[in-house]
């Protein structure tokens, strides 16, 4: 049986190979990943939602009574996140029961569920628990809802896995990722690595692209078109050696 075999159980490799997907090498290294707190910095269509939706069942599966949360920028993006994982749970040789199976959520038979959650602050309270956290699109997650749903992990003391790919150099997946100190493990794919991608193919790309190229391709935080600043200047002029005009206490 698929759920009692202890080979699949410790090696999320061999689990994907099981159900026909030969993982990319940066992809078995990511599926082999056994921390607490990951950033994925990847081009493209480089396959990074593929792995999280197998990473996310091989935890749902292995692990009873797991809570796993998809999190995007939308209800939309999260529920197309959901449904890779459904793909993955529909090639399982020996599916578990599932008491619930909807477009958003599923609940297993072992009582692990996957629940895909909205792009609102205001809408997610209320879940606690998470056993794994993802994540997607995670450059264009509000700031205030990536704050809202850290505290998930408070109690379970679960994983948290945030991908995608650069947006500008501003907010919290900019943040975390240059100068989130040394609790993250940081994995950066660009799309000449994607065997799946050809030279061709990124050739037309740059011609085409011009400056989106380096952010959509190769990973890199580059200025907003609409910034009057550069995030560089504007740091650059921080300094602690200037008392503020206001907000200080006498």
């Amino acid at each position: 049986m698929l759920a009692t075999d202890l080979r699949l159980a410790l090696d999320p490799v061999a689990f994907a190979r099981s159900l026909g997907f030969s993982p990319d090498a940066w992809q078995a290294r990511a599926l082999r990943w056994n921390g607490r707190r990951g950033l994925w910095n990847c081009a493209r269509q480089s396959g990074k939602s593929t792995v999280a939706a197998l990473l996310a069942v091989h935890r749902a599966i292995y692990r009873p009574d797991s809570l796993v949360l998809l999190v995007s920028p939308s209800l939309r993006q999260s529920s197309e996140l959901f449904r890779k994982t459904g793909d993955w749970l529909a090639r399982l040789p020996d599916a578990p029961g599932m008491p619930e199976d909807n477009r958003l959520s599923c609940t297993l038979a072992n009582g692990s569920r996957i629940v895909s959650l909205p792009g609102s602050e205001d809408t997610i309270r209320g879940y606690s628990g998470a056993a794994l956290l993802l994540i997607d699109e995670a450059a264009r997650v509000a700031d205030l809802l990536y704050y809202s749903v850290r505290p998930m992990l408070a109690v379970s003391g679960g994983w948290l896995l945030a991908m995608s790919t650069p947006f500008g150099k501003r907010g919290w997946w900019h943040q975390e990722w240059t100068a989130g100190g040394a609790s993250w493990d940081r994995v950066e794919i660009k799309a000449a690595e994607c065997p799946r991608i050809s030279p061709e193919f990124l050739e037309e790309e740059r011609r085409s692209l011009g400056y989106f190229y380096a952010q959509e391709y190769e990973c890199e935080f580059r200025e907003t078109t609409d910034q009057l600043f550069t995030f560089d200047l504007v740091q650059s002029a921080v300094t602690a050696d200037v008392k503020p005009l206001f907000g200080v206490a006498v």
